[in-house]
């Protein structure tokens, strides 16, 4: 310390377990306050808990806490004996550590907080020592200001008048002195013995927010309130109260009143400013004496950082923080140090009074003994806390939170303890509720843009299957650790476990294993999230069985899963689980169910975020539901419109190559069959209705079933066509114009075919020869459902062996790429290169050639029917 003159010191050591970093800070308090050093306590306690931290967690060796005194301050070392420790070579910067690292905040909080501060290295220790100065003040004065010119001194009356006013222990008024009568109007007979509150007028006050009641049993207090005057109106004081007690042991309560614009008088000055090493004064924020410079930008360091503060400065075991939700009616843990974290983060109380109740949480409470009084604060159940003082974090009269400390001891702490926590969290309040409300709009933010992206995937699909996958994937590990989702195909169905998914891949299987065994949830239509235990109980009782197997008590099981997995199935599951009904349409089509890891819980954010999604994931469900059922309604239909399958024809090789149009579509305008009439001869037919889709294939339908039934009742081509050229008039509006290609086959005994065909306003069936000819096998007549006297005939072709006949509709022959297209002449010169195939594989060069014509995808339905002659085999 220089030639600064020590003239006291206190040395002690301890052991390198977590209790001793309360017991240092307990030794540094006692030991300073024992030599008069008050004014730098609460900076001294909490530098010693940062350093001995270090010490006794990080590096795990004991720590030696030295304190020097001298006139002018005192010094802290704190060495710890960690001899591998590495030796820095040189000064690291301003910047040698990160604000998130633990292990680092104490040389950060001595550069913010002390005077002077340092690091010294030995073979077998390191010190790090930091020196706090006291404010310079005359000898034998406790508190001093400067010299200040007459105007700015404050204002006071001509004659200054203190109420001097005595209030017993039961509440009333025991002296009322002069003063008091001349300012209030109320002679002391008129109020000696009535009740202060009968006539003290008392708002929630800045600095303490306690009631007059709490306020007179403190050991002293000093605010402002306001008492009624003798014609009734109410006039604002100063006041600063002092409790004492009789020669006998009875207490009361002293209380000096001044006018509130005469607080001066009363007012204790504030703490003076601690200097910085330049010797320049600086202003004190409490904020930021409390908090430590600098300040945690983010909202939980805010927090960790204020429990932690909380702490020390009460000398305390563990120290917890919990925010108001939005609606106020409920607290939730977001802070906590000494106790389990994980288990009570997120955790929520009732804010109201009453049975199991978070009762303290508006006023500033303490407990002495919590053994006797089971469930005052149920978050410290079964944590080991015995005392325990709680205050309300404020913000303009609002309850915005709670702010406590808590010790292993009763008996601990006292309305005094209560009053010094109160001063801090006022100082934190504002602090906290803005860096809250900050984090409540990114999250909100965050929550909007969420929303839109899970609207956009879930739109972009149809398929149940996939929004299912779709819905767990948003949800984990955005909102949840594991998800699970619940269909419900009818209303007299059981839930069904549709889709299982947890953050860790290797813990799927235990869970769906795990949830296939227990009863689903109940399909509540109710809005809104709502607790599950089922998961959590049957997983625990899991882990319980197993571990009893394990050790060799109870029945031997079968095969089973092993301890292992089983313990981290029951920790995956362990947390809070909720369901969220999936309600589409006015009815519950399942339930999405999201849970947490042991002992943690869902913030009320969160499960505001899950029940926006729950509901478009429910609509979205519902859709592909939909989709999928009309889909397969369509497929059905379509497929009952297809021929069942091509005859065997003697002689004769048949092959269809069928493509319709419009994603879904199995059938469209264009049609073709195959189907025997009678014995040795059968019928074919190609055609094409006007247009595509379902109207279409309406035509289709009634044009393929009306030719099976005229061709078998005996009708020649021209008749058959001719009929149902008039049962697509009587469609009226729903007629559409119909070409159509119609023949009967022959196969012959000489090995050749015979045909009959009508050409009714069809493209031309083709004829290849042997020789590679090619020529149209018919002539063109009217086309069907345009006009109702038709005068068809039929014409005969023969086929001879080795010859093709090939029938197409329109999509092959008005395939185009541009201006061109490949028209019958097209058609044509393909079908000339396809002499000596077989009818599959000249249908097979048709289709190819159609498609390498153009790059896009076709528009039009396209049908293509070959027929062929096979030749005789050589003798």
């Amino acid at each position: 310390m220089g030639s600064a003159v020590i003239t006291a010191r206190a040395a002690a050591t301890f052991e390198p377990v977590s209790r001793s970093v309360a017991t240092a800070r307990a030794f540094v308090r006692d030991t300073l306050q024992g030599w008069g050093y008050t004014d730098v306590v609460d900076d001294a306690v909490v530098l010693t808990s940062e350093l001995v931290t270090n010490a006794v967690v990080h590096a795990g060796t004991a720590a030696d806490v030295l304190c020097l005194r001298t006139e002018d301050g005192v010094r802290i070392e704190v060495a710890d004996h960690y001899p591998e420790r590495e030796v820095p070579l040189q000064h690291p910067g301003p910047d040698f550590v990160s604000p998130d690292r633990e292990n680092g905040r104490g040389l950060m909080l001595c550069a913010a907080l002390a005077s002077r501060w340092g690091v010294e290295y030995s073979p077998t220790h390191k010190h790090v020592w930091f020196q706090l100065d006291l404010p310079e003040r005359p000898v034998g004065i406790r508190s001093a200001g400067p010299q200040l010119p007459v105007g700015l001194l404050p204002v006071a009356d001509e004659r200054v008048r203190v109420a001097v006013v005595q209030i017993g222990s039961n509440g009333s008024v025991a002296a009322w002195n002069e003063d008091a009568a001349f300012l209030f109007g109320h002679a002391a007979d008129q109020i000696i013995g009535k009740q202060l509150t009968d006539f003290a007028a008392w708002p929630q006050t800045p600095g303490t927010n306690t009631g007059i009641a709490e306020a007179l049993r403190l050991s002293r207090w000093e605010g402002s309130y306001g008492i009624r005057g003798a014609d009734g109106r109410t006039i604002p004081v100063y006041a600063s109260h002092l409790r004492i007690r009789d020669p006998h042991g009875e207490p009361s309560t002293v209380c000096l009143l001044v006018r509130d614009y005469e607080r001066a008088v009363l007012q204790s000055p504030p703490r003076a400013p601690v200097s910085d090493t330049n010797t320049e004064s600086r202003k004190a924020d409490p904020f930021e004496i409390f908090i430590g410079s600098p300040a945690p930008d983010d909202l939980d360091g805010l927090l960790q950082r204020t429990v932690e503060r909380a702490r020390d400065m009460l000398d305390a075991d563990s120290a917890f923080l919990l925010l108001a939700t939005d609606d106020e009616t409920e607290l939730e843990v977001r802070a906590t140090t000494g106790l389990p974290s994980a288990r009570q983060r997120f955790a929520r109380v009732p804010v109201e009074a009453g049975t199991g109740r978070y009762g303290s949480a508006r006023m500033p409470a303490v407990h002495e003994d919590l053994d006797s009084m089971p469930g005052a604060v149920p978050l410290l159940g079964g944590t080991g806390m015995r005392s325990v003082v709680t205050v309300p974090l404020k913000v303009e009269g609002r309850l915005t939170g709670s702010l406590g400390v808590a010790a292993e001891a009763p008996g601990r702490y006292s309305n005094e303890e209560a009053l010094r926590l109160q001063f801090a969290a006022d100082r934190i309040a504002l602090a906290v509720e803005s860096a809250r409300l900050g984090e409540l709009e990114r999250l909100r933010r965050g929550s909007l843009s969420f929303l839109v992206e899970a609207s956009d995937l879930l739109a972009g699909t149809l398929d149940r299957d996939q929004t299912l996958a779709l819905m767990a994937q948003m949800t984990v590990p955005t909102l949840a650790t594991w998800c699970a989702v619940y269909t419900i195909a009818d209303q007299s169905s059981e839930p069904d476990l549709s889709y299982v998914l947890h953050e860790d891949e290797e813990r799927i299987d235990g869970l769906k294993a795990l949830l296939s065994r227990i009863a689903p949830p109940d399909p509540v239509p109710t809005p809104g999230a709502r607790v599950w235990a089922a998961p959590s109980e049957a997983a625990h009782q899991a882990a319980l069985r197993t571990s009893m197997r394990t050790l060799g008590f109870g029945e031997p099981g079968g095969p089973g899963p092993g301890i292992g997995t089983t313990l981290a199935t029951a920790a995956a599951v362990g947390g809070e689980t909720v369901v969220l009904p999936l309600v589409a349409r006015n009815r519950v089509i399942g339930m999405l169910t999201l849970g947490k890891p042991s002992d943690d819980h869902f913030r009320q954010e969160i499960l505001e975020l899950a029940e926006d999604l729950s509901r478009r994931a429910a609509l979205a469900l519902d859709n592909a539901r939909l989709y999928s059922e009309r889909m397969a309604i369509s497929q059905s239909l379509q497929r009952s419109l297809l021929p069942p399958g091509l005859p065997e024809v003697p002689n004769v090789e048949i092959e269809v190559i069928y493509r319709a149009a419009g994603e879904g579509n199995e059938v469209g305008g264009d049609f073709y069959d195959v189907f025997p009439i009678r014995d040795g001869a059968y019928g074919f037919a190609i055609g094409d209705v006007c247009g595509t889709g379902p109207e279409a294939a309406a035509v289709t339908g009634l044009a393929r079933h009306a030719l099976r039934l005229l061709a078998r009742e005996g009708f020649g081509g021209p008749a058959v066509l001719e009929r149902l050229n008039a049962a697509i008039l009587d469609e009226g509006t729903r007629s559409r114009f119909l070409t159509l290609l119609y023949g009967e086959l022959w196969p012959q005994e000489d090995g050749s075919a015979l045909l009959k065909v009508v050409c009714a306003g069809h493209p031309l069936p083709l004829r290849l020869r042997q020789d590679g000819s090619v020529e149209a096998a018919a002539e063109p007549q009217p086309l069907l459902g345009v006009m109702e006297d038709l005068d068809l005939y039929e014409q005969a072709v023969t086929l001879a062996p080795g010859d093709v006949l090939l029938c197409v509709t329109d999509g092959v022959t008005e395939r185009r790429e541009g201006t061109r297209m490949l028209g019958d002449d097209g058609l044509a010169d393909v079908l000339a290169t396809c002499t000596g195939l077989t009818a599959g594989a000249v249908a097979s060069r048709i289709l190819r050639a159609v498609e390498r014509f153009a790059a896009e995808p076709a528009s039009d339905d396209m049908a293509i029917l070959a027929m062929r002659v096979p030749e005789p085999p050589a003798a």
